[in-house]
């Protein structure tokens, strides 16, 4: 919870500097590299900057490197070099999903799945999310899955819209209107 707080801190703050800049986009994306660095184990680059066994001076040479090789800007760097400092490095992946939700709301951007039975083609999928983008009235991205166990139908959800139609539900709530017959 705290670093969930501490990283929408740091979001929020790089938030309003790169939209003064122009740059939310582009902060994100270099924020999304970066954290997808310290899920590589065989680079072993959340050790390097991190652990305090290093010094400092050597976890910010790192960090500036890091920062280099990303063609970072002034204010990138600074803000990269400021999380070694304050010896926040560790929280870098949790800011990165926190600056990402922040640019999908100012984009009006809504992430989305649908459920199905059956695999469903490209055409279909598009009337869908033309279909969710039209409810919600943001852009849609979805994220589509197959499980066979809803039988038939879709289920989509958008942020907290979740629209069931599948057979599944229905056959649920037949079964339920009998058993209150009796």
């Amino acid at each position: 919870m705290r670093n969930t707080i501490l990283a929408r801190r740091y979001a929020k703050a790089l938030f309003s500097l790169g939209k003064e800049q122009g740059k939310i986009e582009e902060y994100s994306e270099l924020l999304a590299a970066v954290a997808a660095l310290y899920d590589d184990k065989a680079v072993g680059v959340r050790d390097a900057l991190t652990n305090p066994l290093y010094p400092l001076d050597v976890r910010q040479k790192v960090m500036a490197q890091i920062g280099k090789n990303a063609k970072a800007d002034a204010i990138m760097s600074g803000f990269l070099n400021l999380l070694i400092e304050k010896k926040r490095a560790d929280i870098l992946p949790d800011i990165a999903c926190e600056i990402q939700v922040m640019v999908d709301m100012d984009q009006n951007i809504s992430h989305g799945s649908v459920v199905s039975a059956v695999e469903l083609d490209s055409k279909l999928q598009k009337s869908i999310q033309a279909t969710l983008e039209k409810i919600t009235g943001n852009k849609v991205i979805l994220q589509t899955e197959v499980d066979p166990t809803i039988i038939g139908g879709i289920i989509a959800k958008v942020g907290d819209l979740v629209l069931d139609g599948s057979i599944k539900t229905q056959l649920n709530g037949l079964k339920e209107s009998i058993k209150g017959r009796d």
